[in-house]
């Protein structure tokens, strides 16, 4: 049971990471989708924080007395990994208003059937793979052109 309390902050991360997940794999609203993977970064970078912390350990000041130092690589690659998350937020929520101004909503199912509603044929297969008249027709169009003199 000691042992379990010791290693309380993995488990805490190990949750926030799965409620991130959880949000953006489950939830249609794009506002909701960015706020998990806000939530997942977050975890991540206190996973590496805590990796980067050592026990009675100092900053690494070198020092005759000092025995025990942490390693500053994870708190800083974790800086860095901080700025990106600030960027792909705001990127992420700067397409969100441009989508809400396209579609008139966020939610990620009723932009399915606008779309679906814009352009039925887009992408979609018939289900029909016999090759009959009408995609033939379709695919006919005109022929590609051939060598210049050549007809």
């Amino acid at each position: 049971m000691n042992n379990l309390l010791g290693l309380l902050h993995y488990w805490v991360i190990i949750i926030l990471m799965m409620i991130g997940l959880y949000t953006v794999v489950a939830k249609g609203n794009l506002i909701k989708k960015v706020i998990g993977l806000n939530v997942f970064q977050v975890s991540v970078i206190m996973f590496f924080v805590s990796m980067g912390k050592v026990r009675g350990g100092t900053a690494p000041i070198f020092d005759e007395s000092i025995e025990v130092y942490s390693n500053p690589v994870p708190h800083v690659l974790m800086l860095t990994a901080i700025v990106v998350a600030v960027a792909t937020t705001a990127f992420a929520l700067g397409l969100i208003v441009r989508i809400r101004d396209a579609y008139g909503t966020i939610e990620e199912d009723e932009i399915r059937l606008i779309e679906d509603e814009a352009d039925p044929d887009s992408g979609e297969d018939d289900g029909d793979d016999s090759g009959d008249e009408n995609d033939a027709v379709e695919s006919a169009g005109s022929p590609a052109p051939g060598p210049e003199g050549v007809s």
